[in-house]
């Protein structure tokens, strides 16, 4: 299914005047402002990194697909776009205004922009931090920008979520149950139970530490952006 399908399927089901009267009328894929935005944002990215090639256009047109009639309007909107990074600011803002009352459309946007970055099989440090700035614009929390980057780019051997095994913005409820289930199984008593050696229960005991120090760290991170948000 094409992006711009997506998009469409999305509309259909979440953009009801009643509930999202932010939203503009219409499917975001009809809409100019929208189309114009996505595509120097994709552009502009290609540029994140000071080198923009003619193959990352077709990553972008890849996951982005153009409607039928409008490849050569979105090919020449792009070239122009991707000759500097300046201005993305403005598209991101102006997608966040539109379309505040929709986060999953912004959602897939970033999604679709983080497909396009890792394309060439490398992102670097100015890629990401541009669409980490997106993401900020889209008013999305840092936990959603760091779930769909674990997407793309692998879990972190460091990350407490990889520890306990939730993805980043999983509900509190989620996190905590998760690690009550693994601290139960990690349980040095049980390892004490079924007789095994010291070495085993040192092991438990490492592990059940690993656990506990991962869900303090979740836990303190969301309180320390829950009282940012509330500032």
């Amino acid at each position: 299914m094409s992006f711009w399908r997506k998009i469409a399927g999305l509309a259909v089901r979440n953009l009801d005047e009643a509930e999202c009267p932010d939203c503009p009328a219409g499917l975001p894929g009809a809409d100019p402002a929208f189309s114009t935005a996505v595509t120097a944002l994709g552009a502009k990215l290609a540029k994140a990194d000071g080198n923009a090639q003619a193959s990352e256009y077709d990553a972008f047109a890849e996951v982005f697909q153009p409607q039928d009639g409008s490849q050569g309007n979105v090919r020449r909107l792009y070239q122009l776009a991707r000759q500097t990074t300046r201005g993305f600011e403005s598209y991101a803002r102006r997608l966040a205004k539109r379309y505040r009352g929709c986060p999953q459309i912004l959602e897939d946007v970033l999604d679709g922009l983080f497909f396009v970055a890792t394309s060439d099989g490398v992102v670097t440090g100015d890629e990401l931090a541009y669409l980490a700035r997106v993401s900020e614009l889209f008013g999305q929390s840092p936990l959603v920008f760091r779930r769909l980057k674990a997407t793309h780019l692998g879990q972190e051997a460091g990350d407490p979520y990889t520890v306990l095994g939730v993805v980043h913005d999983a509900p509190d409820a989620a996190v905590r149950a998760a690690w009550k289930a693994m601290l139960s199984e990690a349980h040095p008593d049980r390892a004490r139970a079924r007789g095994l050696p010291a070495e085993f229960i040192e092991v438990a005991e490492a592990k059940a530490a690993a656990i506990n120090a991962a869900f303090d760290i979740v836990m303190r991170e969301r309180k320390a952006l829950a009282l940012e948000g509330a500032a």
